[in-house]
This record gives structure tokens, sequence and C-alpha cells, in this order.
């Protein structure tokens, strides 16, 4: 077996240290392993990883296509010899005969197998050169030419007929259909999985691929860029997976803005298809409105796409384009391009929450998977796979169920009757748990405060629901689509005023409804009077839409071990504010079947310091074993003067720098860390971000400087920018930032550019890149220690003290929360530096840094930098002499 390789196709002169990286990479895929590489940010990691991972699919597939050959080969060799013995054989030998003929039909069938996978594997190549020359396919003649006229003018008719159905047959659609559990059938109900299914000519088996996962769609399309500028960018199949959200091109439903809304509108016109199709075939429909169906949903447009998406490689923007230009839907489009893909591009919860996986059509068994920017892997498992539920929505929740089954329940069979009265009990308990009732406004009930953590056992006692079987409320919440329906039935009536009840039906279900309707009422009626349209219309639809999907989603959680999780009882005072959280503790019983079923995995990151605990937590306990584990740590490509890392201990009147929370607030604390700031601005060039380490203390801070005067001298240095509270502004002001940068580096009207504060934590600490003049300076003020009162954090540590092994003097638990300060702390200051000749200083503002096991976890190559100084005046000695240094060599 080939674990290496003499080179590796770039598009430059790779570094030394990208050529490790790259050689490292191809041994860990080609030997199965699951290896955890850390590259700093601007050491060129993305191109690294695409570079190796991809020349190693690329020999890996051409020693299969040998493999089968050579087998081929033998195996029809086999059979020829077996046929000449055969003839030579005498008649009277018959019982010799058929055992042979039992024996190699083995041989038989192992040729026939080799020979269909050649031709299909010559078929994709065939097929994919077609595309990419621009010919046309040949299943493409085949459609008709008036089919996007007839798609697109029946949805205008959906949408200009107006029809009030009388009766209940307009519903249809809301109706849940009779529904069997596994436990009683096996084999039927083609309802179930009629709203993803797909066109049985579009499906085809995976070829071997890498499926590259990251957190965020910004990143993901930094990944897919570096892709289409790689040397594999003409050969190899690429596709980007993303939400509804993301890659919805339809407009009708883009509209609608939430993505549960966006998800059951989509669903919802799928089911339109089928039943479309099924009218087309004969199949009578109900009477009433002409239902509206998705005219980017066709198989020949889809397939169209897809093989234009297999084509070329395409970001998300590219697959909107796409999408638009030929009518055709990106999301499944995508979908159907998995199996042919030989990468697969996707965000986190695509690939590591079970549930979403299988409903993406990914198949990780025997594929390679990396998963970029993992520092904290470990956090977003446990975010993917814990739940929360406020006592509004449960009540929301319970009041909208009761409204659909009491309207339906003569529609209903007895079965789904059953089950439905199983949720809401479930509900009522939950609600019981937080001092509650159903049917009363939850705003109006009152709650005693306070937080308890229990057991999942324990909990279910306490909500009297333990002798409910969960599990089948799974199956059934799956299999029966009943959070869709209950959304469509939300959609409809919930939130439009309308009444549920016909004025003859007055019984104890519509005093039990009553409280639902007040409750929605007085919310609307108290929306504050400053809301602006927009944010009005965002509220009503919050109103109106169904929390059981988040229901269904707390029952799942529910269905964990015992011992991998807890629920938070968190009291507000009010039944409304009140909520039930499930907390998953070991996060590494997700991750388990992942690594199981992967050919190997990679975990990348810029610093996945400190890696022993990494390990620990996520896959010693995840079962793999210390032989299947490689590593490597790379140090970063810019010259050792080209950065200044300084720990503070005092500032310049001699205040001794320690931000702990009883000190932090005083007023000369903040004094002192006004005066460093000021005297950073005077000698820094261009831009100074300077982190605090949360938001609250950010406003205290800066509130104090406005009253002291402190704010002003600032400004008068450098353009002072705060970090935005809604994210969807970050963008602008860091906009404003750089060409307020790029002003005063041209015009030197009394500023010497920019100051940013920011929040550990916030929108600017991860995903932004400060290079260059943008980024000269980063401050870190005091240590960004997570709240060790958290009810939530106390449970995790205390799982963890029981569950993992203690190492140097230290508690698993102490080591997490020094663990969750330092990766916060390592990527707010890796902001900066973001290429070879880039150059920056780094200024920790706290004595605790000087700590030699706080040192110990900032990334080696800032670690072995990094001076101490325990008074001010050297310090900002060197800051200065380091500046003018640069400024020297630029004349």
């Amino acid at each position: 077996m080939e674990n290496s390789r003499a080179q590796f196709p770039f598009p430059f002169q790779p570094y030394n240290i990208q050529e490790q990286f790259m050689q490292a990479l191809y041994s860990a895929l080609d030997q199965g392993k699951v290896g955890v590489f850390e590259s700093p940010t601007g050491t060129g990691k993305s191109l690294s990883l695409i570079c190796g991972a991809l020349s190693w699919l690329t020999d890996y597939g051409e020693r299969k296509r040998q493999e089968a050959a050579a087998l081929l080969q033998e195996g029809e060799a086999a059979l020829s010899t077996s046929v000449a013995q055969s003839s030579a054989a005498s008649s009277s030998a018959e019982p010799d005969w058929i055992t042979d003929f039992v024996q190699k039909k083995a041989e038989r069938d192992l040729v026939s197998k080799l020979k269909e996978e050649e031709l299909k594997r010559k078929k994709r190549e065939e097929r994919l050169e077609m595309i990419r020359n621009n010919v046309q396919l040949k299943y493409a003649v085949k459609r008709k030419s008036c089919e996007e006229d007839e798609a697109f003018k029946l949805l205008q008719l959906s949408k200009e007929e107006q029809v009030e159905a009388t009766g209940d047959q307009e519903d249809e659609e809301l109706i849940i259909a009779e529904y069997e559990s596994d436990d009683e059938s096996k084999s039927k109900s083609r309802f179930f999985g009629a709203e993803e299914d797909e066109d049985d000519e579009l499906v085809e088996e995976h070829v071997a691929k890498i499926y590259y996962c990251s957190r965020t769609h910004s990143q993901l399309a930094q990944f897919v860029h570096e892709v289409q500028k790689s040397p594999f960018s003409k050969d190899i199949s690429v596709v980007t997976l993303g939400s509804r959200q993301n890659l919805c091109v339809n407009e009708e439903v883009r509209r609608l803005g939430s993505i549960q809304r966006i998800n059951d509108r989509c669903l919802e016109m799928q089911k339109n298809k089928h039943e479309k199709r099924d009218h087309e075939e004969g199949v009578k429909r109900m009477r009433g409105p002409a239902k509206s169906v998705c005219p980017y949903n066709k198989a020949s447009a889809l397939q169209l796409m897809r093989d234009e998406v297999l084509g070329t490689v395409h970001d998300i923007e590219q697959l909107l384009k796409l999408g638009r230009e030929k009518q055709a839907c990106p999301y499944y489009a995508t979908r159907l391009a998995i199996p042919p893909a030989q990468l697969v591009v996707l965000p986190y919860q695509m690939v590591l929450h079970e549930a979403t996986r299988r409903a993406a059509g990914i198949q990780l068994k025997g594929q390679v998977l990396i998963i970029d920017e993992a520092h904290n892997l470990s956090d977003t498992l446990s975010c993917i796979h814990s739940a929360e539920l406020s006592g509004a929505q449960l009540c929301r929740a319970h009041s909208q169920l009761s409204q659909y089954a009491d309207r339906y329940k003569s529609r209903l069979k007895a079965k789904n009757l059953m089950y439905i009265k199983q949720i809401l009990f479930v509900i009522e308990g939950l609600v019981r748990v937080l001092g509650g009732k159903v049917g009363q406004s939850p705003q109006s009930q009152t709650t005693q405060s306070g937080t308890e953590m229990l057991t999942i056992n324990n909990f279910l006692f306490k909500a009297q629901i333990d002798n409910i079987n969960l599990f089948k409320l799974q199956r059934y919440f799956e299999k029966s689509l009943i959070s869709r329906k209950l959304a469509g039935f939300a959609e409809k009536y919930a939130g439009s005023g309308v009444t549920l009840h016909t004025q003859n039906s007055v019984n104890k279900e519509n005093r039990r409804t009553e409280g639902l309707n007040r409750y929605l009422q007085t919310l609307q009626s108290n929306q504050r009077p400053a809301l602006d349209h927009q944010e009005s219309v965002e509220a009503e639809k919050v109103l109106s839409a169904s929390p059981m999907m988040q229901v269904e989603g707390f029952f799942m959680a529910l269905t964990n071990s015992n011992a991998d999780g807890r629920v938070v009882v968190h009291k507000q005072g009010c039944l409304s504010e009140s909520s039930v959280k499930f907390l998953l503790l070991n996060p590494a019983v997700h991750f388990a079947q992942v690594l199981k079923e992967c050919r190997a995995v990679i975990i990348a990151g810029g610093t996945m310091q400190p890696v022993s605990d990494f390990k620990q937590e996520l896959l010693f306990s995840a079962g793999v074993g210390e032989e299947r584990i490689t590593e490597f740590s790379c140090g970063h490509i810019i010259p050792p003067e080209n950065i200044l890392p300084l720990v503070l201990c005092s500032g310049p009147s001699g205040q001794e720098l320690d931000f702990t929370f009883q000190n932090r607030d005083s007023p000369r604390m903040m004094d002192e860390t006004g005066r460093i700031l000021s005297n950073i601005c005077n000698v820094v060039p261009g831009g100074v971000v300077c982190f605090f380490p949360s938001y609250e203390y950010s406003r205290r801070i800066i509130s104090h400087w406005e009253a002291s005067g402190t704010l002003t001298r600032l400004a008068n240095k450098k353009k002072i920018f705060q970090e935005p509270k809604k994210a969807n502004q970050v963008e602008q002001v860091l906009k404003e930032f750089s060409r307020c940068i790029q002003r005063c580096s041209v015009d030197c009207s009394g500023l010497t550019g920019a100051l940013l504060f920011s929040v550990v934590g916030g929108k600017m600490s991860e995903g932004i890149n400060f290079s260059d003049d943008l980024g000269r300076c980063v401050v870190m003020v005091g240590m960004p220690y997570p709240n060790i009162k958290s009810p939530e954090l106390q449970e995790k540590m205390s799982y963890l003290d029981k569950h993992l092994p203690h190492s140097q003097g230290r508690s698993p638990g102490q080591a997490l929360i020094e663990n969750l300060c330092m990766k916060a702390v390592n990527q707010s200051i890796g902001r900066a530096i973001r290429h070879r000749g880039d150059y920056s200083s780094i200024v920790l503002c706290d004595r605790r840094y000087s700590r030699p096991a706080t040192l110990s976890k900032l990334p080696t190559w800032i670690k072995d930098r990094t001076t101490t100084y325990t008074t001010f005046g050297p310090a900002f000695a060197a800051l200065r002499k380091f500046f003018l240094e640069k400024k020297q060599k630029q004349v």
C-alpha cells in the first residue's frame, strides 16, 4: 500500500510546511486514520487540504481501477479454464459437473459485477466529459417544449384562484395518513416517503468521495474558491450543499423568511407535485382550489442542473444564479449530485447530525470526512444535539394540536388519535414541571423562580411521563409528518384570527384553546410602537408558526442515554419565559457513529491545542484506539520578526492588570485600560482591534470612558468603531472600518487609522480577516472565562470529573474552564497575520497570561515569541521599536 507521494499538484511552489502537511494528510487517508491537523491561519491550510486529499482520491481511484481490471482478468481466465475442463470431461460425470457449476457460480457473479461496475464507471466518465465539453446530453431532447410554460402558468393560476371551498375537503393535505408502527408493518405506506421522494431514474450509487465540512457558509464559500484556484478544478466533481433557506430560488417561498416556514412550504409543494402526478395518471383528486407546485422542481431540469453542477465547480451564489438560469431548484439538484460527486462541501450540522445526514442522502460508509475549523467541535456537537422549549412554545404547541385533533377527529384514524393524545399528555407533563397548566395564557401564569438540574430518568418521573414510550413517539413523528401537518394547519388558521371551531361546537376543547387565542391577541396588541414594519411582520410570523418541530426535537433528545445528558428546568417567575432544556454532556456518543463509518476522518484547525484534552473527550470516549490516531502540527510561515506578542502585567501608572470578576469594574482598572489603549494608538499605524471578554463589560467600560473623556482622547487619534448588535450589520461596519484606514494612509489629517471595539466569541472574533493595515495590533483585555456559576457548565464539569482521568494535578472540569477561555483567546488573536508578508503585534492585558500553564495553551508559533513585561515602560518601548523598524523597511 502506498502511504506517500513524491509530488503534489499545487498552483505555485508550496512552502515546506505545506508539503509536510500534504504528505502527512495523504498518509493518514491511505492508512484510514483519525488525524488531528493543526496549521495556523495564513499558512495555506485550505489549499494544502485540497491538494493533499484530492491527490490521494485520484490515486485511490486509479488503484481501485487497476485492482478491478486485474480481478476481471483473473476471473475471465478462471472461467475459460473451467469451460475447457468441463468440455473435456465425460458425459457420465454429471454429479461432478453440477458440483463444478456451483463452485464456479461465485466466479461468474464476480466477473459480471466487475463488468457492470466498469461499464458504469465508463458511462460516468463519458457523461462528465460531455458536460465539460458542452455537449448536449441525450435525455435533454426528451423534454416537452411547453413544460416550463405549463409549470409557471400553474403557479400563477394557483396564486390567482381564491376559491372558497365548502366543507373540509380543502384541508385534505392537513390530514395525517393512516399510521402503522414498525411493529405492525415493515413494508407499508408509500405516503410516508412521498414528500422527500425522488424519481428512481435519478438515483445513483455513491462513488469514493471526500466530505468537507466547516462551521459557516462564508467559510465553505472560501474553501470552494480555493478549489476553483487549484489544479484539480477542471477534473474534479464538486457539489456544495446548503439549507433550503440558502438555496431556494422560488421568490414566493424565499419571502417567507424563517427556515421552518420555507421548509414547510417547500415540502407542501412537493406533496402537491406528487398529487398532480397521481391526477395525471387518472387518480381522482378532491375538490378545492388548485394547489401550487414549485416550477423549479422538474425532473428534466433537475437532471440538467445536476450535470452542470458536476461539470463545473460552483459556490452557493453561483448555484443560485445557475438555478435561476436553468429554472431548476439548486437544493434538490445538489442533492441529486451527491452520489457521483467526488468532493461534497457542506455545513457541520448536515454531517454531524444523524437525522439530517439521512434526510440529505449523505452516506459516510467507507468515505473520507474532513472537519475544518474544528477547534470548537465538542461544543458544536453538544449544541447540535441539545434542545430547548419555552413555556410559551409548549402552551402554543398543546393548543394547536388540541385544535387540530378536535377539528379533524372524525377523519383521523384511531391509531393517529391515540398518538396525538400521548403527545398532548407529554406536553402537559412538561408544562406541569414548569409549574403551569395548559389551556391558560402562559403570560398570566406565575411560577416560582429557580433552576433545577435533573437526569433524564428523574425528569421523566417528575413530569409523570415515564410510562410513555418516547421511542415509539419519535418514530410516529418521523413517519406521520405530524409536525409539518401542524405547521400547515397553524399557517392556515392559528395566526389568521379565524375561529377554529364552528359556532355550535362549544365544548371543553373550545375552552382549552381560548387561552392561546387570548395569548396571541395579547402579544400582538402589546407590540412595542418602535417596531418597524419588518420586525412586526417577523413577530407575526413567529406567532403563527407551529413550535411542534421544536417539541419533536426535544422528544428526540429525551431518548438519549440517562448518563449522557441532563435536563435543566429553568423557572423565571412567568410560565411563558420559563423553559426546559436538554443538555448533552457526552458529545462523543454522537460522534462515535461518524468515526466508525468513515474510512478516515481528518479534524483540522488553526489551533487545536490542547490536543490531549480534545482526544480524551471526543476520540477515546468514542471508542477510537490510540493506534488509529495521528497528529500533525506546524509553525507559521511568517518570519519571527513579523510578530510581537506581549503580556502586560501592569499599566502606565503602575496599576496591576488583574481583570478578575471582582476587580475589573473598578474605575482605576478601567482608567488604566484607557491609558494603555491611548499609548498603543499613539505608536500603532492603521487598524487596532480591541477585544473585551463580554458584551456587558464592553458596554460598561465604554460608558465609563465616555464619562471620563477617555473616549474623546482615543477618537482624536483613531476613528472609533464598535461591533454591531445585529449580524447583518457586520459587513457594513467592516467596510467602513477598512475605508477609514485606507483614507488615513493617504490623507494624514490627524487620524492615524481606526480602532475597533469587539467581543471575544462575538461576531468579529472568528471568520473575519484583519490582514495587513486592518489589524496591526490586537489587544486582549482580560481573560474571557465562562460564567462558572452557570448550572449547565457546572454539570458539564461534574460529568467530566466523573468520567475522564485527571492529568498533571488538575481535574478535567478545571481543564475545561481553562480550555474554553484560551480557545476563545486564540481565535480572537488569530484574526491578524493572514499571509507570509503580514506583520502585527498582540497585546495581552492581564497578569494571568504570564502563568506558564496559560502560556502553554497559546499556539506554539505565538508562545515561542511571547515576552512578559512586569512594567509598562519596556513593553511600550518594544512596541514602538517594532513599528519604527517596519516603517523604515517600507521606506
